[in-house]
Formats: structure tokens, C-alpha cells, sequence
């Protein structure tokens, strides 16, 4: 009986491991990207319990010990680069850098209508930009206090979980909203001018997650993440991407993304800064992000307390600091990839067109 106990839930954990292998964008497909760290605490769980409980002592026993591990250490192979075991692939900034730029991200949850907090939250951490989505006229109304230390704003209200605004102390040029796979999705675009002159690109997305809810496919999102990361390869300014991306670090097409952007991964090597699900501790994962180009280093990234939202805010800080990186860093796309994210857009009936902004 308990050796069909374990080859039971082994099998289970074998569904789930193997399903993200599966190129689909449905979303009972893709779900199976997010839960790796807990499926693979899950798999140690079994197999310590197994051995503890359940002597090896024929081949039947021992083919569900393999397979068990074989599966942990297949969820381990994604999420070590998101621990401390893994080299960081953006290195620390330099001391004296004095091109800075300080960035939050914040999901503040339509349905949450207590601003105080976040707006708290931003009043102490001060940052330069402030990217908040699912924001709807209420937010709106409230968040416009802060325009008297983020004077130049983006706004674009909606109802649908899907408005967003930008707040920034830097001045905006070339700011624009597009819509640039669903005409219900919105992403903002603009270029920044740092303290100094300089400038830099910024891309600021949330795009519709597959759900049950939400989408049954992930192809819509897949496609605007492609058509960002192109943009943001083809840039002649340094590049931020930031956002609730509602994807994992470690999926698929967050690695898709990376390859076509050439765009770097801060948490790689510090941690995972998991910013979802803040109501549920056993189940979270990353799902706001910053991405940059080579041009930063990392100043210092944290995730900032609950704010009523089901997501933690996230704050960056980066360095404007060139040739600091490894020249190396980063993931580089394939024929095979580049294949991949043309299908990606063709599914989508989006055009692959860059968002139309100074690069």
C-alpha cells in the first residue's frame, strides 16, 4: 500500500514536470511553468519521507526513488540561477556611479481601494519612476497626489484590470500608450532624461496572463513580450523593461524574451523576489519584473511590504554604468528562436511592429 502511495504521487509530480514541455500557450499548460519551486520542495518532501519510511529493497522501489529525484532536480535546473548558488549575471554598481535611476513597480489590485499604503510606501522610498497597473479612475484620483515629487505622468485608466500609469521625477519624451496586441491591453513608452542628459528607453507592460479567468491561451502575451524584446535589441538607448509580466522568471517565454532582447536579468544570482500571491506565503513566484541592457549595473533590488494588493511592490535602483557587465552575460537566440517568436506573433494576428518611440 505505501509503495503505491509514493508511485502515485511520484507520478503526479512527473504530470506536472513534464507538462511546461509541452509547446502549447493553453493555459492549463502553462500554469505548470509558475509552480516549480513548490513542486520541487514537494518531490523532496517525497523522497525524504520515502526513505525514511519505505526501505529500497527491489527494483520497483527504487525506479520511483529515481524518477522522484530525476524530477527535482529537473525543477532545480530552472530556478537555481534565481538563488545565490548561481553567479549574478549584473554586477554590483560601483560606489561613485552618479547616473542612477530608481524604479518601483507596483500591481495595486483594482479592487484594492486603500491607496495610503502604497502611496506611503512610495513617499518613503522615493523613487524616480512609478510604474502602477490595474490602476481605474479611483486610483487615478488618488495616486495624482504624488505628482508633486513625480510631476511628469502617463495615464491611461481603465476598468478591465488592465490601466496603468507611470509617475517619474525624470521628464518623459516620446511618451505614448499603445495597444500593441489587444486593443484592450495597454503598454507605455517613453524616453526618459536622467539627471545628467542622458537617455534612456523605457517599456512599461502588463499583459493579459493565460487563465481561466483571463485567457485561455498565453499566445497574446507571448506576443507582446516578442515584440518588446525585438524593440529592445533594436535600441540605440539603454533599455529598461518593466512590469507585471504575468510570467515566471524562469518560463519558457521569459527566457524567449531574454534571447531576443539581449536584455539582463538582476535577480540572477541574488534571489527570486517572488511579488505574487502576497495573500498566500506557500504560493508565490515572480511575476513583476525589470529587465536592462548591458548599460546598468544594480544598485539595489528589494521587494517592498504589502500594500493591500495581491502583489508586492518591487523596487530597482541601477547604475548607468557601461562596460561594468560581463560582455558575455545574458542568453543569446537561435534559428530556433527566432522561429519560435515569429510564431508567436503570427498566432496572435499582432504585427511585429517596435512601439514607435525614440530608440
Amino acid at each position: 500500500m505505501l509503495t503505491l502511495t509514493f508511485a502515485a504521487v511520484t507520478a503526479l509530480l512527473v504530470v506536472a514536470t513534464l507538462m511546461p514541455t509541452i509547446r502549447s500557450g493553453a493555459w492549463w499548460i502553462r500554469g505548470f511553468d509558475f509552480p516549480r519551486l513548490q513542486l520541487l520542495l514537494l518531490s523532496a518532501l517525497i523522497l525524504v519521507l520515502q526513505l525514511v519510511f519505505h526501505p529500497i529493497d527491489d527494483p520497483w522501489t527504487t525506479a520511483i526513488v529515481v524518477i522522484n529525484a530525476a524530477c527535482m532536480l529537473w525543477q532545480a535546473w530552472w530556478i537555481i540561477p534565481y538563488t545565490r548558488m548561481a553567479r549574478v549575471e549584473v554586477e554590483d554598481a560601483p560606489a561613485d556611479a552618479q547616473t542612477r535611476i530608481r524604479l518601483m513597480a507596483s500591481n495595486v489590485l483594482t479592487t484594492n481601494r486603500n491607496a495610503d499604503p502604497l502611496i506611503n510606501v512610495v513617499r518613503a522610498q522615493r523613487p524616480d519612476v512609478l510604474i502602477a497597473v490595474e490602476t481605474d479612475e479611483w486610483w487615478e484620483a488618488r495616486l495624482d497626489v504624488l505628482t508633486d515629487a513625480l510631476p511628469h505622468v502617463m495615464r491611461c485608466p481603465l476598468d478591465n484590470l488592465y490601466g496603468m500609469h507611470v509617475y517619474s521625477r525624470l521628464s518623459l519624451h516620446d511618451a505614448e500608450i499603445r495597444y500593441l496586441v489587444e486593443d484592450d491591453i495597454p503598454s507605455i513608452h517613453a524616453t526618459l532624461e536622467l539627471d545628467g542628459g542622458r537617455r534612456i528607453t523605457l517599456h512599461a507592460l502588463h499583459p493579459r496572463p493565460p487563465s481561466p479567468t483571463e485567457s485561455d491561451s498565453s499566445v497574446d502575451r507571448d506576443a507582446e513580450l516578442v515584440i518588446v524584446g525585438r524593440a529592445a535589441h533594436d535600441a540605440t538607448l539603454p533599455v529598461i523593461v518593466a512590469g507585471d509580466l504575468n510570467d515566471v522568471a524562469w518560463s519558457r517565454t521569459t527566457r524567449l524574451f531574454r534571447k531576443l532582447s539581449g536584455l539582463l536579468d538582476p535577480r540572477i544570482g541574488r534571489g527570486m523576489y517572488n511579488t505574487f500571491h502576497a495573500k498566500l506565503p506557500g504560493l508565490r513566484w515572480p511575476l513583476d519584473h525589470l529587465f536592462h541592457s548591458q548599460h546598468f549595473t544594480l544598485v539595489g533590488m528589494q521587494r517592498l511590504p504589502d500594500i493591500g494588493s495581491d502583489h508586492f511592490p518591487i523596487l530597482v535602483e541601477l547604475a548607468l554604468s557601461p562596460g561594468k557587465n560581463d560582455a558575455d552575460a545574458g542568453l543569446d537566440a537561435d534559428a530556433k528562436d527566432h522561429a519560435d517568436a515569429n510564431a508567436a506573433v503570427a498566432q496572435s494576428g499582432a504585427t511585429d511592429g517596435a512601439p514607435d518611440i525614440q530608440r
